[in-house]
C-alpha cells in the first residue's frame, strides 16, 4: 500500500477529514475532530498510528515485527503500523476500520457519522 491509496482509504470513512496539527509533515484523520489516525505520508517506509482495543494491541505486538506501541500517542491504546510490506494490505485496511469504529463509538451519537459499509 502506497500513501495516495493509504490517504485514500482514510478519506473514504464516513465524515473522515484530514488536518495537519502536527505540521505539514504529518497527516492526522479525524472523524467528528476525533483522530483515529496519523501518518508521516512522505516516510520510508510509511508508518501508520492507529487507535486499538488494548488487549488486541498486546496481542498484535507480540505477533507482528512491524506492529509497535504508538510513537509519541498512549502506548495503551495506539499501536504504529509500519507499511514495510510484511503485513496484507487487507490487515492494514482492517486495522484502520477497527481503530475508526472505535473513535466512531466513543462519540455522542449526535455526532456519529452514518454507519460505514462493512
Amino acid at each position: 500500500m502506497d500513501r495516495h491509496e493509504l490517504k485514500a482509504r482514510c478519506l473514504a470513512l464516513p465524515g473522515a477529514q484530514e488536518e495537519f496539527p502536527f505540521g505539514d509533515e504529518v497527516s492526522v484523520f479525524k472523524v467528528s475532530g476525533k483522530m483515529f489516525a496519523a501518518c508521516h505520508l512522505d516516510g520510508e517506509p510509511l508508518q501508520l498510528s492507529l487507535k486499538c482495543d488494548p488487549e488486541l494491541a498486546v496481542q498484535l505486538r507480540a505477533s507482528y515485527p512491524a506492529i509497535a506501541p504508538g510513537y509519541h500517542l498512549n502506548k495503551r491504546h495506539w499501536n504504529t503500523v509500519t507499511l514495510d510490506g510484511s503485513l496484507p494490505d487487507q490487515m492494514v485496511t482492517d486495522l484502520l476500520g477497527d481503530s475508526y469504529d472505535l473513535v466512531v463509538a466513543s462519540l455522542p451519537k449526535p455526532r456519529r457519522p452514518a454507519a460505514r459499509p462493512q
